[in-house]
């Protein structure tokens, strides 16, 4: 399992369109990896969660599992279509 399908089973577990998922990524900068998240916009609310706390557990689960499988950096966008 590479990044890109860990960080598609994180989200897709989380909302109620799983179809709707879209994880890509992407080099960035200096080595940086960009994982862009899309998810729909009714579950935009779910996948951020309150004050913001399921985005950012989410964002520190990939970033653990790109440390632990030596990915380097990694940055994470999360928008709706």
């Amino acid at each position: 399992m590479n990044i890109v399908e860990y960080a598609e089973f994180i989200v897709k577990s989380i909302t109620k369109e799983p179809d709707l998922v879209k994880v890509t990524s992407f080099g960035g900068d200096e080595g940086m990896t960009i994982i862009e998240i899309i998810v729909c916009e009714d579950d935009m609310g779910a996948v951020i969660g309150r004050e913001g706390k399921m985005a950012s557990s989410i964002r520190t689960l990939i970033q653990a599992y790109a440390y632990l499988h030596n990915v380097g950096d990694v940055k994470i966008n999360i928008d709706s279509f």
